[in-house]
């Protein structure tokens, strides 16, 4: 069928004429994919069996390609919507003028298995469960009568696809969608209607009353038998998230919660079977509402590894971190010494990007992409970030596992041969290759990591040529990337400023104290800020190969906020964490970007990196005002605070 008759003929049903603020939705997860749920209880965003699969709902990046409804007939507003406690279970309460009731949302797990089969042979156990490839959606009647509607409308395919329903038994309880691939199946207790694309059902509920609807994409197309049994198998959902969070480390403060929460995200963000943690949930989600730069970030970033590892170590997940590091590692066993900058879930090298014309794009957001082309750049802060993590993961155990210790030498090798070349940054810029000062300090890294694990193994041949090549590199960026005011440039062609500079005194390329790193963290502070909260770069002084503006970079304020408080200036750096902090969402989920006028959140949602930076921003923070408990904190937050370790 052809994209255009369809979105013609596509009946907008389950979800409403008006796109939602990104910071709308909540979010779910079974650690194979995730959805996103509007406040009027629209699913408006799966993919199916993956994460990066092709979505069956995606009302967020067109009004007609297809959604989900659980609520009240007629009505939009919830009157309240949380997480259960410790969970990435949603739920939402409702009052119609007749009653109240709850709808409660998630993915569901299980007790983890032994099954031996082909589908799960390699699958790793992040976690005691498994994912049940159901969508379950409960209701409760708490008080009066109430009318319950379900309306599910599945658009294969990227809304390529429409759907084509069969009711499956004699009572209307369950229907079958399919367009040409594998069925999914909509069942519960509410009969079922067909009209065309659409399955919808209505139930009148009274007090004390429960019903269910459920979306099976299962070998067997099966679900829950009822509603009791729906309700327990939310609840076996809520008590593997409550048991997994457990395990985790967190401080008695105030802002607690926003570290469990974001231990949640990145959980709920990583993929089981490979223990890959994809960079958002979405696609094309715009940095610019109505502009050009829209991204999919449904793949791993071999740049978020370090700050994936300080994170998880930080607040105690160090099996997760050393799945994540087995996933990483697999990917460049053998591969020699190129070192492609991001992944498929599943390991996947081949990322072509294409548009989906088809689509209107969120607001009029276009174009929207599939795949990324940036998988093909050349990134030379790449072997950094893969020799820290490999670095930082060696601290958590006993040297460097043996599988390992090839790729520390072919990357160090690379970023040898590497770092004198032009690139195209860690923003991934769409113009020509320039030489960046947080690429070249990136090599730096990855040569000062390098001459560590050498020394630390006893291999002093290597550490000491990687170590004069090491100097050589900070030779130059203290020649070239410094301007005339004292202050690092973006590349050493400017003397703009970049949020990635920030990233100096994290990674130790210079002391804390020294006057260099102050008044870049300072100038950053002052100069590449919108109403406090810190731009990746102005885009009127940085040709990246793109139009339009874009919002305050969020993994850039919190980098602020860890940066602040290493060079001492920390009241600045807590006050500047209480007002990020402040901008989450009512869910406590962060997209990419934040406006600075409006608050509103921008870009792919929610967003991996952001979470991760919040962590290290806020245990900064906490470790501040806790200056006397510094000594109990992790060996990899204590590494990290030391002051001038690789000056």
């Amino acid at each position: 069928m052809e994209a255009a008759a369809r979105a013609k003929r596509l009946s907008v049903q389950a979800a409403g004429p008006d796109f939602h603020a990104i910071g709308d939705y909540g979010f779910l997860s079974d650690c194979h994919t995730g959805a996103l749920v509007a406040s009027d209880g629209t699913v408006e965003w799966l993919c199916l069996p993956r994460f990066d699969s092709p979505s069956i709902f995606a009302a967020l990046l067109d009004r007609g390609a297809g959604a989900f409804r659980v609520g009240p007939r007629g009505l939009r507003a919830p009157v309240a919507r949380r997480y259960v406690p410790g969970t990435n279970v949603l739920e939402t309460s409702w009052m119609t003028e007749t009653g109240w009731f709850v709808v409660r949302d998630a993915l569901a797990l299980a007790p983890g298995g032994d099954r031996e089969d082909e589908l799960h042979r390699h699958a790793r156990e992040l976690g005691p469960h498994e994912a049940e490839h159901l969508l379950i959606r409960t209701v409760e009647c708490v008080h009066g009568r109430v009318e319950i509607e379900t309306v599910c409308e599945p658009a294969f395919d990227y809304a390529t696809e429409e759907a084509r329903w069969t009711l499956v038994d004699r009572d209307a309880m369950a229907a079958d969608a399919s367009a040409g691939g594998e069925p999914l199946r909509l069942l519960g207790d509410i009969p079922l209607q067909i009209d065309g694309p659409v399955a919808r059902g209505v139930r009148t509920l009274e007090a004390g009353d429960r019903c269910f609807s459920c979306l099976s994409w299962r070998e067997e197309l099966s679900g829950p038998k009822d509603a009791v049994d729906a309700a327990a198998r939310v609840d076996c959902t809520i008590q593997l998230w409550r048991r997994w969070l457990e395990a985790g480390t967190f401080p008695d403060h105030p802002w607690r919660w926003t570290l469990q929460r974001s231990a949640l995200v990145l959980k709920g963000l990583t993929y089981e079977p490979t223990g890959a943690m994809v960079a958002a949930l979405t696609t094309s989600l715009p940095e610019t509402p109505g502009g050009e730069r829209n991204w999919d970030y449904r793949y791993t970033w071999i740049r978020d590894a370090t700050f994936t590892l300080w994170s998880l170590h930080v607040i105690g997940f160090d099996q997760e971190a050393r799945e994540f590091m087995d996933f990483v590692c697999e990917l460049f066993h053998g591969r020699g010494p190129e070192a492609q900058i991001m992944f498929g879930i599943g390991g996947e090298t081949e990322l072509a990007e294409r548009t989906l014309d088809h689509l209107s794009g969120y607001v009029d957001s276009r174009p929207v992409r599939v795949g990324n082309a940036a998988y093909d750049q050349r990134q030379n802060d790449v072997y950094g970030a893969l020799l820290d993590s490999i670095y930082i993961h060696s601290k958590t155990r006993e040297g460097v596992p043996e599988q390992m210790a090839p790729i520390v030498s072919e990357q160090a090798e690379a970023a040898a041969s590497g770092w004198h070349l032009p690139d195209q940054g860690i923003w991934e810029a769409r113009d020509e290759p320039k030489h960046y000062v947080s690429s070249k300090l990136m090599c730096w890294v990855a040569l000062d990591r390098a001459t560590r694990l050498a020394r630390d193994g006893g291999n002093k041949g290597p550490a000491q040529s990687w170590q004069s090549e090491a100097d050589a590199v900070k030779a130059e960026i203290l020649e070239r990337g410094v301007s005339e005011r004292g202050v690092f440039r973006q590349h050493y062609e400017t003397d703009a400023l970049d949020a990635s500079l920030l990233l100096i005194p994290l990674v130790r390329f210079l002391p804390p104290g020294d006057e260099r790193v102050r008044a870049t963290v300072l100038a950053i502070a002052d100069e590449l800020t919108e109403h406090g909260l810190v731009l990746r770069y102005r885009v009127d002084e940085t040709e990246d190969g793109l139009s339009g503006k874009e919002g305050t970079f969020t993994i850039c304020s919190f980098w602020l906020v860890s940066a602040l408080s290493e060079i001492g200036e920390r009241r600045r750096a807590r006050k500047l964490c209480a007002r990020v902090l402040t901008h989450m969402t009512t869910l406590g989920l962060y997209a990419e970007e934040i406006d600075a006028l409006s608050g509103a959140q921008l870009g792919n949602f929610p967003q991996a990196f952001t979470h991760l930076a919040l962590i290290n921003a806020v245990s900064h923070v906490i470790a501040d005002e806790q200056r006397g408990d510094r000594d109990q904190t992790s060996a990899v937050f204590t590494e990290l605070r030391a002051a001038g370790a690789a000056g």
